[in-house]
């Protein structure tokens, strides 16, 4: 057990460093470094859990491979498909694509699918130090196993000292193909792709064993054996906590350490000490522990399912102090994960993320009132039969023409051009499945005004079955937001806002909606581009829950072509960059 005395003592280490660090830090880059990759995407056979499967993956690598890069490098990426039958691109998850929207890697938002045998260049300056991670966003790649780490390290001091790290990428995974999940989620009647059959750790999970009861085999199947943290007693790591599940939503424990928080989303936060973290799919945090335990033994690290009634088993690896062989498994069961549903929990951990904005004149607090306000209510609805998920009754559909092009160059017949619904009914009631089953389906674009700020209610309600609501994660593209409100029950305009935090909410990128409640964020359209706001999880945004909303794409002068050579844009010029 950590004393009361030495957690005490590392809480005000890590806040009076949080002090000198607010003093001294200065936003400088020095010595930008252009860091090249060069990359073969293609299929190949893997087993994740024990099982082989084909998986999507990098250089004959899965996962991915990791990016380390300063802030204020420039990365290229040389990306060759060498999938046989679909495009692909990567989303650079996090990364505020500045001046090169057309790099976010948005398949019809803000380029074209890189088709089999075709090379893209992506080129993006990483501005911002913190966790990040990237991950195919064409169909359901994602969930087929096309993802990998994105780590950007600080320029100049961070507020907190540590003497190693850890990179800790979390995910689920399906026997089932990718392909057969996206057919069962179009199908009439719906196949749900159920739960996922593993979680893994770093790429690695067990299927059909027990890693806590000694029952799982690794000679000769190092894919699937644990990725164990070696450490050194009496130091402070930093673990880096990302989260790519296509579904799961997390809760990680670190057996008898408490992590204290101080970065979430690539964005520095007040630090509060916790024994276990609440994590959904497109969030990222950095945890200190003090390996301050007994270093004759090893301790369990654990993430369970949350979020959803789980049917999956627990994922499991080892903190092994050195001086413990890694084969020795603790003598103690692992954490045990809190309960699936304690909503009252997940939202007392969101809660306690407070920026340090207010100490900051470089990390100014959110501006006092918004331009506009937009209300979104998350729907599940049949449309011909189907099941989907829709959006103020509208249900997204991608059009082959990405957009960016489309509204730089004023196509207007490659989207729909009404104005998508920025409300839903007064009277509609949350609790109970919609009166109206149906819905539309439809690609609007919310036209924001530069340089506005704009304020984003994102409204949870029943689905199609009755007594069910779900956990909605939804991540923004190119910007990070403040999350000024959480509330249960329905938003109510005039009223719910006076409970707001603009004094310090925490800044992110990827926000939690809970079941039957609501979650406002506040951001400012500075950024020009088209940009996805969606659901982070695969099937969800797959069966249409997100929407495009862009801002000052007429200041562009100029798209590489190379990203625009579809759907109304195919004539366009492989080799030259259009401007004007």
């Amino acid at each position: 057990m950590i004393s009361g005395t030495t957690r005490d003592a590392t809480k005000l280490l890590v806040i009076g460093r949080f002090f000198l660090f607010l003093l001294a830090a200065e936003m400088a880059f020095p010595n930008p470094t252009v860091r090249h990759f060069r990359w073969n995407v293609e299929s190949i056979f893997w087993s994740p859990d024990c099982i082989e499967n084909s998986v999507m993956a990098i250089n004959g690598k899965f996962p991915g491979p990791t990016i380390r890069a300063k802030a204020g490098d420039t990365v290229v990426v040389r990306l060759t498909n060498k999938l046989n039958t679909e495009g692909v691109v990567i989303h650079w998850h996090g990364i505020g694509q500045r001046g090169t929207p057309w790099m976010d890697g948005t398949a019809s938002i803000s380029q074209c699918p890189i088709n089999p045998g075709e090379t893209f260049i992506y080129t993006f300056v990483v501005d911002k130090p913190g966790t990040y991670f990237y991950h195919g966003h064409y169909g359901m790649q994602r969930s087929a196993g096309l993802y990998g780490s994105l780590i950007v390290e600080a320029a100049a001091a961070e507020p907190f000292q540590y003497d190693v790290e850890f990179n800790i990428l979390m995910s689920d995974w399906w026997h089932r193909s990718v392909h057969e999940q996206e057919i069962g989620l179009s199908s009439v009647p719906f196949r749900w792709i159920n739960e996922p059959d593993s979680l893994l750790i770093n790429g690695r999970g067990q299927y059909n064993c027990s890693l806590a009861a000694g029952t799982c085999k690794f000679e000769g199947a190092e894919q699937c054996a644990p990725y164990i943290l070696t450490v050194h007693p009496n130091k402070t790591y930093r673990l880096r906590l990302a989260s790519t599940t296509a579904l799961a939503s997390l809760n990680v424990a670190v057996e008898n350490h408490k992590m204290v928080v101080v970065e979430a989303d690539g964005n520095y936060v007040e630090p509060f000490e916790v024994d276990d973290l609440y994590i959904y799919s497109g969030e990222s945090y950095s945890v200190l522990i003090k390996t301050d335990q007994d270093p004759t033994k090893n301790y369990w690290i654990s993430a369970g399912v949350i979020g959803r009634k789980p049917n999956t088993t627990q994922a499991l690896t080892l903190l092994n102090y050195v001086s413990v062989h890694a084969g020795h498994l603790p003598g103690s069961p692992p954490p045990a994960v809190p309960r699936w549903d304690d909503y009252v929990r997940m939202k007392s951990f969101a809660q306690k993320l407070r920026s340090i904005s207010r100490n900051s004149a470089a990390l100014s607090p959110p501006p006092a009132r918004p331009h506009r306000r937009i209300a979104l209510l998350n729907t599940q609805n049949l449309f011909l039969g189907q099941i989907k998920w829709a959006i103020n009754n509208i249900s997204l559909s991608l059009p082959p023409t990405p957009y960016l092009g489309s509204i730089r160059y004023k196509l207007r017949a490659a989207f729909d051009p009404s104005p998508p619904p920025e409300s839903f009914p007064d009277g509609y009631d949350i609790t109970v499945p919609a009166a109206n089953r149906n819905c539309t389906v439809g690609n609007g674009v919310y036209m924001l005004g530069f340089n506005t700020t704009v304020d984003v209610v994102l409204q949870n309600a029943n689905a199609l079955a009755a007594n069910t609501s779900e956990v909605h994660p939804w991540h923004l593209h190119g910007h990070n937001f403040w999350v000024v409100g959480y509330g249960d029950g329905r938003f109510v305009e005039g009223l719910s806002e006076k409970g707001f935090n603009v004094k310090d909410p925490p800044v992110r990128n990827t926000a939690v909606v809970f079941p039957y409640g609501w979650t406002a964020v506040r951001f400012v359209a500075d950024n020009p581009g088209a940009w996805a706001f969606h659901c982070h999880l695969e099937p969800h945004l797959h069966m249409g829950m997100g929407v495009v909303l862009a801002e000052g794409v007429d200041r562009l002068r100029q798209i590489p072509a190379g990203a625009l050579r579809c759907g109304l844009m195919g004539d366009m010029s492989a080799n030259r960059t259009v401007g004007g």
